[in-house]
């Protein structure tokens, strides 16, 4: 279920916003107690397509340009890329991967990125934009998943029961918000206070990509930190 986004927004800015939403695309700022944050986003679980990729893109680009410092906050609501014949004669991916660039050219200018989910987060409408945050954090009732069991069955060519059992005991099978923390990949979930939880994050230090060592000490990923470590030294 996703949050209703009215409230979802004064929650987490009581201090004010102005945030505007055209083609279901979030895009603004908004006050926090540290100062202005830019807002980009989605709702109405979009489909992101290339239209709505370069909207995000132009947003964060032009908060790079004149606040290069000033965070940047993601709020995701998406059920995926577009599967549209207009968009993947376009490129979709590389409108994708131009959206991600962006973002990376925002952090290493010195923006912090800060990724809520408070709806759904699937797919390639999720990896171009609201993963790429130094933390991602979720709503309780958010859903977190990359491709569904069915989808994954027809990709692997195993047996839909076989990846069901599987998903009841290795988070890596399975969707929901709880696995995803387990594995690393959401940093936290959010209860109470909204805008003091935002606030937490903003100052959280970005310290490089501990997912693989989060999802080791939260039991979620058992071998990927100890594997990338032994890639990294050579021993692999």
């Amino acid at each position: 279920m996703t949050a209703p986004l009215a409230p979802l927004l004064d929650a987490l800015f009581p201090r004010g916003h102005a945030i505007i939403i055209e083609d279901s695309v979030l895009t603004g700022t908004a006050s926090t107690d540290d100062g202005e944050v830019t807002v980009i986003g989605t709702t109405d679980k979009i489909e992101v397509g290339v239209d709505h990729a370069l909207v995000l893109a132009e947003t964060v680009l032009a908060s790079t340009a004149a606040h290069p410092q000033r965070p940047i906050v993601m709020l995701v609501d998406t059920a995926g890329q577009r599967l549209a014949r207009r968009d993947e004669l376009l490129g979709i991916n590389g409108y994708f991967a131009h959206l991600a660039q962006t973002l990376d050219l925002a952090r290493r200018r010195g923006a912090r990125l800060v990724t809520l989910v408070y709806g759904e987060s699937v797919s390639g409408g999720f990896l171009s934009f609201g993963l790429m945050a130094d933390h991602i954090h979720a709503l309780p009732d958010a859903q977190v998943r990359v491709m569904d069991l069915r989808a994954m069955a027809r990709v692997t060519k195993q047996p839909l029961e076989k990846l069901q059992a599987l998903s009841q005991s290795s988070p890596v099978f399975a969707p929901g918000v709880e696995n995803y923390v387990a594995m690393g990949a959401v940093d936290s979930v959010w209860h109470g206070d909204l805008a003091q939880a935002l606030l937490q994050a903003l100052r959280t230090p970005a310290d490089s990509d501990r997912r693989a060592q989060r999802g080791a000490e939260r039991g979620g990923r058992s071998l990927a930190a100890r594997v990338a470590a032994r890639v990294a030294a050579g021993d692999a």
